[in-house]
């Protein structure tokens, strides 16, 4: 390249000696107003850049947004919401807004069903506890006889394990039953108390045999966990104490983690038709890697529920104490109970109304978990609205995830087949 500066060019002379911030008239022929110019050039009166040859932009062409009306916008879009959820992964203030407003459009199948399972288990546990109350007044408080002790004790005995039997059947069918109305009210639909139990009557049994394996469960625990605090005992002697506690922590941590890991069950059994240990598998696999998530939402409302639930029972239980007079005489105590046994059991069952909306309302949080985690892992949200669409066309199934396209494929996942993202 020459360093003589007249071999440059007239244009770079021009740019030279012109004054600053003005530039001088380009030399050679100017584009007109009108002509279609390739990038660099002047634009095209009216037109939107486009592509040009080689991909480069070219004036002229019609742009990607051209002939969008003023004032829309094709950008995002939200979810569909054709009921209490919207169609897509789901915070905690929506899975809880969620069971509210489910258990508010279905009172009847939700509260009423609630309310009737928990009247009949507090009946019963008031009227378990009278008779052991008057096995007590048979005992004679000066001199007990070996077999008054050991009747009384096995009263006890076997009302404890009737009062835990009663409690956790009658809390794993309501949990169960109440996953119908809330999933049907995800697509709004509604239901009724009878066709609840319409829905519910065929999943009953295998119900009963989920909650009967899930006890066998826990009783194999604590008996693995007892014999070897006996053997350590044996072997160790006092030493031993630390170990066995430390036994006891860790089981009962076991205890938590195996409660989250299994607690969809119920709403697999009963919206999948999977057996027992399917749905135990399901549950399982849809808690993996959403653990704590899980844990901390049922804590959660646990905890909501627990605070509502004593602001209302405990003024109540005050009130029924004073009309029980207590007597020193274990035969006078239990007359007081038998003459007092109108007002417990009219508290019992004010109690066990505001529990049941309690335990309604946690029903609904457990089966919009098993809704979202399905949401997910395995897009159960293109089901949802497949089942939607074909509601609104008069083909939607009594239960939603169950539906079969016109070929009999089944969508969404169904118990045997391996989940979607290989969850």
């Amino acid at each position: 390249m020459s360093n003589n500066p007249h071999d440059s060019e007239p244009g770079d002379q021009a740019r030279d000696n012109a004054p600053d911030g003005q530039l001088p008239p380009t030399s050679g022929p100017q584009p007109q107003w009108g002509q279609n110019t390739q990038w660099g050039g002047q634009p095209q009166w009216g037109q939107q850049p486009g592509t040009g040859q080689g991909g480069q932009p070219q004036w002229g062409a019609s742009a990607p947004w051209q002939g969008v009306p003023h004032g829309q916008f094709r950008g995002y879009q939200a979810p569909p919401k054709p009921g209490i959820i919207p169609l897509r992964p789901l915070g905690l203030g929506e899975i809880l807004d969620g069971a509210f407003q489910a258990c508010r459009k279905n009172p009847l199948a939700t509260f009423g069903t609630a309310i009737l399972f928990q009247v009949v288990i507090s009946v019963l546990t008031l009227l378990l506890t009278v008779g052991l109350v008057g096995s007590l007044a048979q005992l004679d408080p000066n001199n007990p006889s070996v077999d008054q002790v050991t009747g009384l004790a096995a009263s006890a005995i076997s009302v404890g394990t009737a009062l835990v039997v009663l409690s956790s059947v009658g809390v794993l069918i309501l949990q169960g039953v109440l996953v119908i109305p809330i999933a049907r009210a995800v697509l709004n639909e509604r239901t009724s108390f009878v066709q609840l139990w319409k829905l519910a009557a065929r999943r009953i049994l295998p119900l009963l045999g989920l909650g009967f394996l899930l006890l066998l469960i826990i009783v194999v625990g604590l008996g693995l966990l007892v014999v070897i605090a006996v053997l350590l005992a044996t072997a160790l002697g006092q030493d031993s104490i630390w170990l066995i506690v430390l036994g006891f922590l860790t089981s009962l941590a076991a205890i938590v983690w195996l409660s989250i890991k299994f607690v969809l069950a119920p709403a697999v059994l009963m919206l999948e038709g999977a057996g027992p240990i399917t749905s135990l598998r399901r549950s399982w696999t849809l808690t993996g890697r959403n653990w704590w998530r899980t844990f901390g939402i049922l804590i959660l409302t646990s905890i909501i529920v627990s605070i509502i639930t004593s602001v209302i029972s405990t003024p109540l239980s005050l009130l029924a104490t004073q009309f029980v007079s207590f007597s020193d005489s274990p035969t006078e105590l239990g007359e007081e109970l038998m003459s007092s046994l109108p007002v417990l059991i009219l508290a019992q069952l004010i109690t066990a109304v505001f529990g049941a909306i309690g335990y309604a309302f946690q029903a609904g949080v457990t089966a919009l978990l098993y809704v979202d985690l399905r949401i997910r892992r395995e897009g159960f949200d293109v089901v949802l609205l497949r089942e939607h669409e074909e509601a609104t066309a008069g083909r939607f199934t009594s239960i939603p995830g169950q539906s079969a396209n016109p070929g009999g494929q089944q969508f969404g996942h169904q118990p045997g087949n391996p989940p979607a993202n290989g969850a």
